[in-house]
């Protein structure tokens, strides 16, 4: 089916229609009990809602887009360590080209001289994929210990292998730089201003009520409690995992690189040089922390969004997904890992966000079209 025809066919469906049933089927297969949706532009929220329950018991909280908090999981790589990294990138305090020794010098071992901050953003810094901090460290300090000093298994800039281990040291990387902790610069430099008060590292106890389920012990649902044990052994504060967010509050932080930088207020956040340089597209479908768009195959986002979209997704059953070209986002918050009723909720949930991905596209294109008034032609939103 061409793209022009998978369109006009959700156009006649109806896309909010269209939305809604996929998530119910993804309820329905047990890939997650509940979930928020946010899909919007530059100015407009088309729609934000909530689905099913925090758990599969009709009891349970509905999940809300405005207060539901979800355990972001490697989103965090993205709205949490990126950001900072862009902020001291325009303030001339952090250079991408400078190898990370510069700025980490216990960052040591046979080719890790020449391991620029850029190969962190790109993965391609020929570091493994994942070490088990939890079973291998007492300590967060142990465990910084083993990350600084894990030997290389390729030459810098040789391979792509997306890596927990490049978030973490981009952590330490702007701790260094800041003498702050990545949680405090993040929501001085990010969050704060651009109104993201629901999004921090190691939430309060009074959240708790309203923050997503990730799993259950001995009986007891676990809200609060990190999915990451290698963030939780870290202290609950680590450049690849350990945010918590609501659905609204990523649709302002989408929002901001659809404004080329600007907040809903319109103030400059970030240089519209900055946010092109960083989704722009590089090598193996990558860019500077985020995933590019394959629109060579169908998948988790669909058939419809553009090559010059770019996302992330979270193990934990979220993602965020931003199309300039569309003028569109796409942000699908579940809690997967709850208790998941089927063997195969990964797979699941892609397909499920692949649905609803186009169905945005088919939202915008109803909601977003012009409109002749008197002599002049305005777009709705």
């Amino acid at each position: 089916m061409s793209l022009i025809m998978a369109l006009l066919l959700l156009l006649q469906t109806g896309a909010k229609a269209a939305i809604d049933d996929a998530v119910a089927d993804g309820i329905r297969a047990g890939a997650f009990p509940g979930a928020v949706v946010v899909i919007g532009t530059r100015d407009t929220v088309l729609l934000a809602k909530g689905y099913g329950h925090f758990t599969y018991s009709a009891d349970s909280r509905v999940p809300s887009p405005d207060s539901t908090v979800y355990d972001l999981a490697s989103l965090t790589k993205v709205v949490a360590t990126t950001p900072s990294v862009m902020r001291l990138v325009e303030a001339g305090a952090l250079d991408l080209e400078a190898p990370v020794q510069t700025y980490l010098p216990d960052f040591v071992g046979e080719g890790k001289q020449d391991v620029t901050v850029r190969h962190l953003l790109e993965h391609l810094s020929g570091l493994r994929s994942f070490l088990p901090l939890n079973d291998r460290a007492a300590t967060a300090e142990e465990a910084r210990h083993l990350v600084v000093t894990e030997e290389l298994r390729w030459a810098p800039g040789t391979r792509m292998e997306y890596s927990d281990l490049n978030a973490m040291l981009l952590g330490w990387v702007i701790e260094g730089v800041t003498g702050v902790p990545l949680d405090e610069y993040s929501a001085r430099e990010v969050f704060g201003p651009l109104g993201m008060t629901q999004t921090r590292f190691r939430p309060p106890r009074s959240w708790r009520p309203r923050i997503a389920p990730v799993g259950l012990w001995r009986g007891y649902v676990i809200a609060g409690e990190l999915h990451d044990q290698n963030a939780v052994r870290l202290g609950g504060v680590s450049g690849h995992a350990g945010l918590y967010s609501t659905g609204l509050d990523l649709a302002r932080y989408a929002q901001m690189y659809l404004n080329q930088g600007r907040d809903s207020l319109g103030e400059q956040r970030f240089r519209s040089e900055t946010i092109e340089m960083f989704t722009e597209r590089g090598y193996h479908h990558r860019s500077l922390g985020w995933e590019m768009n394959d629109t060579t195959e169908e998948g988790h986002t669909g058939t419809l969004l553009s090559d010059r979209a770019f996302g992330h997704g979270g193990y934990t059953g979220t993602s965020i997904w931003i199309d300039p070209s569309r003028d569109l986002f796409v942000i699908v918050l579940t809690n997967r890992v709850y208790s998941p009723r089927t063997g195969r909720s990964i797979s699941t949930l892609r397909a499920i966000r692949g649905r609803i991905a186009d169905a945005a596209v088919a939202l915008r294109a109803e909601q977003c079209s012009s409109v002749v008034i008197g002599a002049k032609t305005r777009r709705r939103c």
